[in-house]
């Protein structure tokens, strides 16, 4: 098989390239190059300029914003996003609930709410995973009972990325408790300023407020926020999920993280040299760079058969996401390394560096924030265990 690409492709990736590096403000590259937390603006900013362009959905039918790219250009578009360290658009708006709208939202829905997701108008989140209901999403217990012309909600929703910027959220709710689990549960759109909605933060392991949870008390939703037909939500939320495990290996995102610590090791002191001159971290180094150009022909592979099939869901994408979440979690071990014991204590926020300070506290304290947050990609997406019993029954026939 020829990975290689056409003169064609070559010239695309370019014009993405010139684009990412010149068009998205630095700073912001910068914050998410060294895991910096990016403000709501951050992200504002970056997906309204790619929208400009007609690049935040790049994906979606092209009537609502999007383009005719092979799958060999999005996979080209993809990393190159990732490579130069550019917000990726708005998950839940761009890859979740938009393409969900575009294929089964009623022609009101689709003009009410398709532009304004792809400019990032409205900020949308999930409403999935529940505390009894995480990888078994399908037992979730969050119900809508139909009144007139609204629905009442109440239940929690738990794991809400993001949900403290959020306009709206997308929730799967349970509408015929009588029925087998899968069958008895709808898609609706609700508004977050609606009355009897309440959203309490949760602190994650690196201190961060990320996910929160969200709980729903008598909450009215209009009848027309249903996507699609009543009971067939767990449709919809399967094709979502898939369009949620797009490219998540994140090979362009590992590949500029090893750029990056490669240059700090050979920045950073250690004995009579720096950390670069070190035999074993060098070899731990080429052990993931190795694995990571082993991944990224995968992918290509992948990406190479949906050209030829695109309709056609391929289970060799659950190898993607094992080997893409463990090198991502192995590049920030690597970060942390690096950084040292400067990950542990810092001087005041704003010091300048001195000879006992090589690296000002935020790039230290980001290291650490990466490590511990990546701790996480192992699990959402799919578990690994649950992708392993994928590749056992659709790839191994097992």
């Amino acid at each position: 098989m020829d990975l290689r690409f056409t003169p064609e492709e070559l010239a695309f990736r370019d014009e993405v390239r010139r684009f990412f590096r010149n068009e998205i403000p630095a700073e912001i590259r910068r914050k998410v190059s060294e895991g910096r937390g990016l403000t709501r603006e951050d992200y504002v900013t970056s997906q309204r300029i790619m929208n400009a362009k007609g690049w935040a959905v790049p994906h979606w039918p092209r009537e609502w914003g999007g383009q005719d790219w092979t799958a060999i250009q999005r996979y080209i578009f993809t990393e190159e996003m990732l490579l130069a360290a550019v917000p990726l658009p708005q998950q839940f708006n761009c890859y979740m609930v938009g393409p969900v709208i575009a294929a089964f939202g009623s022609q009101a829905q689709k003009e009410r709410h398709l532009a304004r997701i792809a400019n990032l108008d409205d900020w949308w989140c999930q409403g999935f995973s529940e505390p009894g209901a995480g990888s078994d999403l399908a037992s979730l217990k969050t119900k809508a009972v139909r009144e007139g012309e609204h629905y009442i909600v109440d239940g929690q929703k738990t794991w809400t990325t993001l949900g403290q910027h959020a306009d709206w959220i997308f929730c799967l709710v349970r509408t015929d408790p009588a029925a087998k689990k899968q069958a008895g549960i709808s898609f609706l759109l609700i508004d977050m300023k609606t009355p009897g909605i309440t959203l309490r933060p949760i602190i994650t392991l690196e201190g961060r407020h990320e996910v929160n949870e969200v709980f729903f008390d008598k909450v009215r939703v209009p009848a027309e926020n249903l996507v699609g037909e009543e009971n067939k939500g767990w449709d919809y939320a399967k094709f979502l999920l898939a369009n949620e495990r797009t490219g998540i290996a994140r090979i362009g995102l590992s590949k500029e993280r090893m750029a990056r610590i490669r240059r700090l090791a050979q920045e950073m002191p250690a004995g009579e040299g720096t950390m670069w001159a070190d035999r074993d971290f060098r070899e731990r180094f080429a052990g993931v760079e190795i694995e990571l150009k082993a991944l990224e022909i995968t992918q290509m592979r992948v990406v190479a058969a949906q050209a030829r099939d695109p309709g056609r869901p391929d289970p060799a994408s659950s190898i993607l996401k094992i080997k893409g979440s463990q090198l991502q979690q192995a590049t920030t071990e690597l970060l942390l390394e690096v950084a040292g014991p400067f990950a542990l204590a810092a001087p005041e926020r704003g010091a300048e560096p001195t000879n006992d300070w090589p690296f000002d506290y935020e790039w230290a304290d980001a290291a650490a924030t990466s490590y511990f947050n990546n701790r996480k990609v192992s699990i959402y997406g799919g578990s690994n265990e649950i992708q392993k019993n994928i590749i056992a029954k659709a790839v191994l026939g097992l």
